[in-house]
């Protein structure tokens, strides 16, 4: 089973989506991620993990997301049920997505 890995040397495409929603809309959103995530997205070729934050503040929701590569991704994109799921946040807040590459790691 793949799990999240944060390594520079790991070769993964790495989305950070940064949802802002109404604190009214944010348990509703990540409701929505987490299924949409457990459904559909976890089922595409190259998906490796997704995690969801909620913002302790209340108006945001974070997708820390990994795909084995940008072009695994970008084929999610334009798969129409997975589409469908993103038109069920994009309804509820306003996304930032972006791809990231890890280029470094630090622990304690």
């Amino acid at each position: 089973m793949a799990t999240t890995t944060i390594d520079p040397d790991a070769n993964l495409a790495t989305l950070i989506n940064v949802f802002t929603v109404d604190p009214a809309h944010q348990q509703e959103l990540v409701e929505v991620l987490v299924t949409a995530t457990e459904e559909v997205m976890r089922h595409r070729p190259g998906f490796v993990a997704a995690n969801i934050h909620a913002g302790a503040e209340g108006t945001r929701v974070v997708n820390y997301a990994q795909w084995e590569s940008a072009d695994a991704f970008r084929a999610m994109l334009t798969d129409p049920e997975c589409q469908e799921h993103m038109k069920a946040a994009l309804a509820l807040a306003k996304a930032d997505p972006q791809l990231y590459t890890v280029e470094s790691v630090h622990h304690s």
